[in-house]
């Protein structure tokens, strides 16, 4: 489904569960009658929720497989990508911790007051029970089988780097095969997910409608303050990101933010860093940056150097534990961070994928997967600031390693110049990687 055409049926569900959910609360008698009709409208969400989980495991297993095993093992590739990761590392820190410190400080759901959903109560997770050796054990798995039906994200995650590394050793005619046949699951699961977000629509009304007729139009307001503190978020992690950039660029980093300017406009627009990932490979080539450092830092950074969809991890579990109440100490947000620092990695090119990050760590820290149907509605337009942001920062990313590897050739200004008058293609729509 087109991305502007999904982004008018989610708000003209959004609309309509404003709608019916005001009208539900004015007629119930009631709180216990609206109660029980929000329960109604939750099988929407139920449903969309289980979709939502079912892509989990399969989507996280193949992406990183397939990107593990073509990444190759030379020497130069091995310099380039332990620089790469080395950045990637702490930009993904650096955002993970802006979301959880200003999700923090702005406490923008503190005053939702959502009640706790019943299904909650069947998870049988208490945060206090996590603690460094549990969580260390946990990570490994017994059975990957097991993992797989459990949706264990950490533990997919480190059978899938076993095995996306040693496919990669292998150079025969069936690893090559079956790393080919690992690119197709990824596309395939891509459209599954496609699939999946079309009922997203369903699952908005059923959520906003339930919601409302519960709380009342009073929430909205809390929508409100909610996009607000994302994106002053959003402002702070830009402004690090850039002066980490001009600490290594110097000055030509304000050059490349001319450069990338295009491609970060049609990224808002369409709210898919996919959507725009060969401009930004010829603007950064514009910029100087040699190819080969380019063609193997991008695609990587397109898998683990998701700046702003990282924040938003922290940002909005917080958000969720605040609207339902649920007190978390500093050592369970820590403790978060870490698990979302990983499990956040090699989901590249997945539209919403912070949703699906989200989703499977939640339940790991007792907070209800129903928090993530709070914000759905409005998802898209965080996920224009996401996804802005992400492209900010792997441009950033890929000419920092290039000037360390003295990869980056001299360029005339008027040739930066000229590039910026190129016209923004019109109405670009988001394509699944």
């Amino acid at each position: 489904m087109k991305m502007n055409r999904l982004t008018t049926w989610i708000g003209i569900a959004m609309v309509l569960g404003i709608v019916v959910g005001y009208a539900c609360h004015a007629l119930a008698p009631t709180p216990a009658a609206a109660k029980e009709i929000a329960g109604y409208f939750s099988i929407l969400t139920d449903i969309f929720l289980r979709l939502i989980k079912m892509i989990i495991a399969p989507l996280i297993f193949a992406t990183l497989v397939a990107g593990l095993a073509n990444m190759g093992d030379s020497k130069t590739v091995g310099r380039i990508g332990a620089k790469a990761l080395g950045w990637f590392v702490g930009a993904s820190f650096c955002s993970l911790f802006i979301g959880l410190l200003l999700a923090n400080l702005l406490q923008p759901g503190a005053a939702l007051a959502v009640p706790l959903p019943e299904s909650a109560a069947g998870l049988n997770l208490k945060t206090g029970a996590l603690n460094l050796k549990d969580f260390i054990t946990h990570v490994f798995p017994k059975s990957i089988v097991e993992a797989m039906g459990a949706n264990e994200v950490l533990q997919i995650l480190v059978f899938a780097v076993f095995f996306g590394l040693a496919l990669g050793h292998l150079h025969n005619q069936t690893a090559r095969s079956l790393v080919n046949t690992m690119d197709e699951i990824v596309h395939v699961m891509l459209k599954v997910t496609d699939y999946v977000m079309r009922f997203a629509p369903f699952g908005v009304f059923g959520a906003v409608a339930g919601a409302i007729t519960t709380q009342g139009l009073g929430m909205l307001l809390v929508f409100g303050k909610f996009m607000a503190s994302f994106y002053i978020a959003l402002a702070v992690l830009w402004a690090i990101l850039i002066g980490a950039g001009y600490l290594v660029l110097g000055k030509d980093i304000f050059r490349l933010l001319k450069l990338v300017r295009s491609p970060m406009l049609v990224g808002f627009s369409t709210a898919s860093s996919e959507s725009v990932y060969p401009k930004l490979m010829e603007q950064l080539e514009k910029f100087g940056i040699k190819n080969r450092v380019t063609g193997f830092v991008l695609p990587l950074g397109y898998s683990f150097n998701l700046d702003g969809s990282m924040m938003y991890t922290t940002f909005l579990a917080l958000f969720i534990a605040q609207a339902y109440d649920i007190p978390m100490t500093l050592t369970s947000q820590i403790t978060m961070l870490l698990v979302l620092m990983v499990s956040s990695k090699g989901i590249a090119g997945v539209p919403r994928a912070s949703l699906v990050v989200v989703a499977a760590v939640l339940p790991m820290f007792g907070l209800p997967e129903a928090g993530l149907l709070l914000v759905l509605g409005i998802d898209h337009f965080l996920d224009m600031g996401r996804t802005v942001t992400n492209v900010l920062g792997n441009a950033i990313a890929t000419s920092v390693v290039a000037k360390w590897e003295g990869a980056i050739d001299p360029v005339p200004e008027a040739l930066a110049e000229a590039d910026e008058a190129l016209p923004v293609p019109d109405e670009p729509v988001a394509q699944p990687a």
